[in-house]
């Protein structure tokens, strides 16, 4: 046979003897863990793959030794099977921070009902992640185009940002770094965390995924609103769970100054104990303006979260609106009209206001126009 043959049925052979050892090992250790925990399960599982290609790597750097190959075919073998060694070492150091990644979030809860330091860990640990996880292709990729003559100043300019094919490789990712310390940030100060209730450009939502480059924000109508981490570093918005998820509502009232007041607040008081949406803190009726028709009242209430205390504002105006129709339809607010009569040419005001609806008033105030210009 020729070398090259025998080199070939070498080569597949040491391949095929790798797989079969690979296969029966996994099969051996998957039942082993069968009756284990989760985490056992998905570490054989995690590492499945990057145990097969180090066996056939080692494997292939056997066979290339014993076979009869040529120079030139022996040395591109080697240089091929470095390359996946390099490979290899990153996809072993990217299972290594998920599995890392695994262990330190199981004793958080992001289900709980107090999940505050769970989304604090929980968005740290993703972030830093997707990080370490950029740097380690970044690394891995200048190593193994070191490896190669022709593109070798392109590893190393990757790798250690200098010369000018680093320079305009640095201007090309000028974005992609600049999320990349962005994230960083993030993972240290953490303005914001998964599952964290924003309003953000006019929107409101909640945290639904975090990136090494973006975030993804699911709103309220299940758009998502997709931002750069950048953003969260240079632009203000609002988190309304950054230390707890409690908030309070308000709810404003326009109404006519006849109102009366304390029978409001004893309403609210009882909507409020009533609902199951209120979480026992904070209920409140305040006169907060008067203006030239109407008197504006605030009404505060609390509740365990943003979209209860949607929830809640909205059944708030819901009851206090049928309470007015039905005790106070008089308090509801109106257009009011003096009206005038002329009286030696000096006008006499009627004893009391009256009220009328909008087109009686336009009607009588265009009559007195008239008047006035006769």
């Amino acid at each position: 046979m020729p070398d090259w043959a025998i080199s070939l049925v070498l080569l597949l052979l040491a391949l095929f003897i790798a797989d079969l050892i690979h296969q029966s090992a996994f099969r051996l250790l998957k039942r082993i863990v069968a009756e284990r925990d989760l985490f056992w399960r998905a570490l054989v599982a995690r590492t499945e793959g990057p145990s097969r290609l180090g066996l056939m790597i080692l494997a292939a750097s056997s066979a290339t030794t014993l076979a009869p190959l040529p120079g030139y075919w022996a040395g591109l073998l080697r240089h091929i099977l470095l390359v996946g060694f390099i490979a290899l070492l990153g996809w072993l150091a990217m299972t290594a921070v998920h599995i890392w990644m695994v262990v330190y979030l199981r004793r958080f809860k992001l289900d709980a009902e107090d999940n505050l330091l769970a989304r604090k860990h929980v968005t740290q640990t993703r972030i830093l992640r997707r990080v370490a996880n950029a740097l380690i292709v970044m690394i891995t990729g200048s190593a193994a185009l070191m490896t190669f003559d022709g593109v070798r100043q392109y590893g190393v300019s990757l790798l250690a940002s200098a010369g000018a094919a680093g320079i305009v490789v640095g201007l090309a990712l000028q974005p992609v770094l600049k999320n990349l310390i962005a994230g960083i940030q993030l993972a240290v100060t953490q303005p914001i965390r998964i599952d964290d209730a924003l309003l953000i450009e006019n929107e409101w939502g909640k945290v639904e995924e975090i990136t090494s480059t973006y975030i993804v924000v699911r709103i309220w109508d299940w758009r998502r609103l997709i931002l750069p981490l950048s953003y969260f570093i240079e632009k203000p918005f609002q988190n309304w769970t950054r230390e707890g998820a409690a908030l309070i509502g308000s709810v404003m009232l326009y109404v006519d100054y006849t109102v009366p007041v304390d029978a409001l607040r004893r309403k609210v008081e009882e909507i409020a104990a009533q609902s199951p949406l209120w979480d026992r803190q904070v209920v409140n009726v305040q006169v907060t303006d008067f203006r030239e028709s109407t008197m504006e009242i605030r009404i505060l209430a609390s509740a365990a979260n943003s979209g209860r205390t949607f929830d809640l504002r909205c059944e708030i105006r819901e009851k206090i609106i049928a309470y007015l129709q039905k005790e106070f339809p008089q308090s509801l607010p109106r257009l009011r009209a003096d009206l005038a009569e002329r009286n030696g040419g000096h006008p006499a005001m009627l004893p009391a206001p009256a009220e009328t609806s909008l087109a009686e008033a336009s009607s009588e105030q265009a009559s007195m126009r008239v008047a006035g210009r006769q």
